[in-house]
């Protein structure tokens, strides 16, 4: 019963402190709380955390931890939540923020997932033990919640808070470097290598062997990039445990077709074979199904994996000069065809 008794009574603290966080202009320790909340929570230790969010608590014998996140604030929403493990999913955070009507707002949330639909309101868990090394993340969302949906976040961080020094420290528990890699690894290969492989084997059949050789040579360059990527993809998986189907569906998919276009370069008929033409229709669209479906991957992933403006636009550029490129060579590959019905070298 004790145990339960200090669950009740830390939920009623953090909710109490946490809805200072939609009202609150401190930028620093050395701001006053407002007055509603300086007579029970002042003298409270106070650690700025990250960016403009400044943290105080407090933790008594009774393992009851009270809690005040203040930061600046215009519009949206402003959240905190505590993990398990560092990382969103599996989290209960508290949110606050300031209604339309210029009233205080403060719920719980269990963050089952990444979409809306998963972040459930007024559920959540709390600690009965005393916090030392903890988990925090935090984040805030610049468009206001209706009826208690939160808004994909703007931006959003993760650490570990020492409830008993007051230190915080990057928390590892997230793989960045291991996203990064995942997505760094396919775009290149997927993205870049493979639609040059592409481009050479269609419109540079004239510059014969050359055009075979460079095609396939960048093609397995790729598969083996690709392959690396999605290894990368696998010990991301098994460390958040993330809940993308599509994305995953689609990698596998791609894969798929990736290892049948290496194992047809095994299995290529001679040219004077009454089956190559029946290998050369499956290889030349087996690879621009590959290639269509990586690319849609591709901007799914840095979607869903929150891609920041510098991966849009960064492939975006990408896809548009291989676009144009197409266009353009197309277009001279069929004018040569009018003035010249003489067939291109099959492979």
């Amino acid at each position: 019963m004790a145990s339960v008794a200090r669950v009740a009574a830390a939920a009623l603290v953090v909710l109490a402190g946490l809805a200072s966080l939609a009202t609150a202009q401190m930028e620093s320790c050395n701001g006053e709380l407002p007055p509603v909340l300086a007579a029970n929570y002042s003298g409270l230790a106070c650690q700025p955390v990250w960016n403009n969010f400044v943290l105080r608590y407090h933790q008594d014998k009774n393992n009851v931890l009270r809690v005040v996140l203040s930061t600046m604030y215009s519009t949206g929403w402003v959240g905190m939540g505590f993990s398990r493990d560092g990382l969103m999913i599996g989290s209960s955070a508290m949110v606050g923020w300031i209604g339309k009507k210029g009233l205080p707002h403060i719920r719980q949330f269990a963050l089952r997932g990444k979409s809306s639909s998963k972040v459930v309101v007024d559920r959540g868990f709390l600690f009965s033990y005393r916090l030392a090394h903890q988990h925090i993340i935090m984040a805030f969302g610049n468009s206001i919640p209706v009826k208690n949906k939160l808004t994909r976040h703007q931006d959003k961080t993760s650490f570990t808070f020492d409830f008993t020094t007051g230190k915080a420290s990057v928390d590892g528990s997230f793989p960045y470097g291991l996203r990064r890699a995942h997505g760094a690894l396919n775009v290149f290969a997927w993205g870049v290598l493979m639609p040059i492989g592409a481009i050479l084997a269609r419109y540079f059949r004239r510059v014969d062997p050359l055009w075979f050789y460079l095609h396939v040579g960048i093609q397995f360059v790729g598969f083996i990039i690709g392959l690396a990527g999605v290894v990368a993809g696998v010990a991301l998986y098994s460390k958040i445990q993330a809940d993308i189907p599509a994305h995953r569906g689609l990698g596998i998919f791609v894969l798929f077709l990736g290892i049948l276009q290496i194992l047809a370069f095994f299995l290529r008929p001679n040219a004077d074979s009454k089956y190559r033409k029946y290998w050369n229709w499956y290889h030349h669209w087996a690879g621009r199904l590959a290639l269509f479906f990586a690319s849609v991957n591709i901007v799914l992933g840095i979607h869903v994996g929150g891609g920041d403006n510098s991966w849009k636009i960064g492939y975006g550029f990408n896809l548009a000069v291989i676009l144009v490129a197409v266009v353009a060579l197309e277009f001279m590959l069929w004018t040569r065809w009018s003035k010249n019905s003489t067939s291109t070298p099959t492979y």
